[in-house]
């Protein structure tokens, strides 16, 4: 007779998001201000792994804390390992939340909170799948390591800690993208414009520029602060935008000081399609008047160069993979000031075919004229496992189970743990008919979508290893 996964889960519902509700509730954003030796991202990641440490050492496992950085929870034995990789950072809430972010709530069938779908609460659904096959005595023949990581959302430097000190799965998924599989995920790489700092040579002048705050973010809030003779003009000008476009805006004027802020949409990066660049907006409106020296540059080259263009056509990086789809440049981070000069972070998602050096060399073409230079940032190179891969096969018969729907091979532009090895896949738990709210104001996750991926969480995992 076969198990009754639905009812197992059911069983535990309750407890389930019990136990979300506590890990919700801990601020877990990296906070480098105040990160320590025991703290190595910040008090609110170290936090937030110790408390999903103490929920696997209630239940009965064998766990194990690697520096505040990384954890895991382990079961079963044999000679090869299944990594269930997870992470308990989030990103930063930004503004505009309708509630508390990190007072977790439920209303019409929803889960509202920062990390409700990224990722605490697929995390928590995929460690329930690995408790209900504990708590049913069910044999298995391969040992499961449920890895938690706490940087998962900045530069992974738990992973890289963890598989420093520890053994590296076999194979594995994470719980971090969406269902059917996600068995194709893009390269990733960061990019650092930089720019002088001389703000001169203009009949305006440029005083800051400040937006986003994570490259892996659409910025959703940008602020300009200059000095103008024109300031009532500009005002009138920047409402006429505002009206004509979709972002909101205040304007505040003191004297000759002009102070735009801008309002767009939040998104994750790896699409910025699904966000509205609050800086690449509030740019275009500021380079239709005159800035000098390295400011204007700054403005013209965000406006010109990076406004409403994600697939990197105005850069000559327009790449398209048959498999992996387009490439993707998400503007992400923008600082400007005439002390410590300019900055733009731009965070590119790329397929196979497509090289770092590649991109770098299209953008040191287009922008070295401008006295522009590059730094390089963390970079990932693509991550494929084939369709023909019992692991892929096994997921896909799980999810097809489950749904009656037919699984089938996918590519994203994220990047997930499950590219850590060479057979990681992402698996779940948003469906195809959820709503993506990743790194979005008012994040939440669908009470059914998580009940119902744990349901197939703890069938895929007993297929994998008994």
């Amino acid at each position: 007779m076969g198990i009754d996964w639905k009812k197992e889960v059911e069983a535990r519902k309750d407890d389930m998001f019990a136990d979300l509700f506590t890990l919700l509730r801990i601020d877990s954003v990296r906070d480098d201000s105040k990160a320590t030796e025991d703290a190595p991202v910040g008090p609110g990641p170290k936090e937030a792994l110790l408390k999903f440490l103490e929920i696997g050492d209630r239940d009965g496992f064998v766990t194990k804390n690697v520096g505040n950085l990384a954890g895991h929870i382990e079961y079963g034995a044999g000679d090869e390992t299944l990594g269930v990789f997870a992470h308990v950072d989030v990103v930063p809430v930004g503004t505009g939340w309708s509630h508390d972010p990190f007072d977790p709530i439920v209303k019409d069938g929803r889960i509202y909170a920062r990390g409700s779908s990224d990722d605490k609460g697929p995390g928590m659904a995929g460690y329930y799948g690995l408790k209900i096959i504990k708590e049913l005595g069910l044999p298995v023949s391969k040992r499961v390591r449920f890895i938690i990581g706490t940087d998962e959302e900045s530069g992974w430097k738990c992973m890289d800690h963890y598989l420093a000190v520890e053994e590296k799965p076999d194979f594995g998924f994470s719980p971090d993208a969406e269902f059917p599989i996600i068995n194709g995920e893009k390269g990733i790489l960061s990019v650092y414009l930089n720019f002088g700092g001389n703000n001169q040579g203009g009949a305006n002048e440029l005083v800051s520029f400040n937006a986003g705050l994570r490259e892996n973010m659409v910025p959703q809030d940008a602020q300009a602060v200059f000095i103008s003779d024109e300031a009532d003009k500009i005002k009138a000008d920047f409402f006429e935008f505002i009206e004509k476009n979709p972002v909101s805006g205040t304007c505040t004027v003191d004297g000759n000081k002009v102070t735009l802020d801008v309002v767009g949409k939040g998104a994750h990066g790896m699409e910025p399609r699904g966000g509205i660049n609050a800086a690449t907006f509030l740019a275009t409106f500021l380079n239709s008047y005159s800035f000098g020296g390295d400011a204007k540059n700054y403005l013209a080259i965000t406006a010109n160069s990076l406004h409403d263009d994600s697939r990197g056509n105005l850069l000559g990086l327009n790449y398209v993979d048959e498999v992996m789809g387009d490439l993707t440049v998400n503007p992400g981070v923008f600082t400007f000031t005439p002390e410590e000069g300019g900055t733009i972070t731009l965070n590119f998602r790329f397929p196979q075919g497509v090289t770092v050096e590649k991109i770098e060399t299209a953008l040191t073409s287009k922008f070295s004229e401008f006295g522009v230079t590059l730094t390089r940032g963390k970079a990932q190179l693509p991550h494929y496992v084939p369709a023909d891969d019992p692991l892929v096969k096994t997921l896909l018969d799980v999810y097809e189970k489950h749904t009656g729907e037919k699984g089938k091979e996918q590519t994203i532009g994220g990047g997930t743990y499950g590219r850590l090895l060479e057979r990681g896949v992402a698996y779940g738990a948003m469906f195809p008919h959820s709503i993506d709210t990743m790194h979005q104001t008012d994040e939440f996750m669908a009470v059914d979508d998580l009940v119902n991926a744990a349901i197939i969480y703890a069938d895929a995992i007993y297929e994998l290893i008994k």
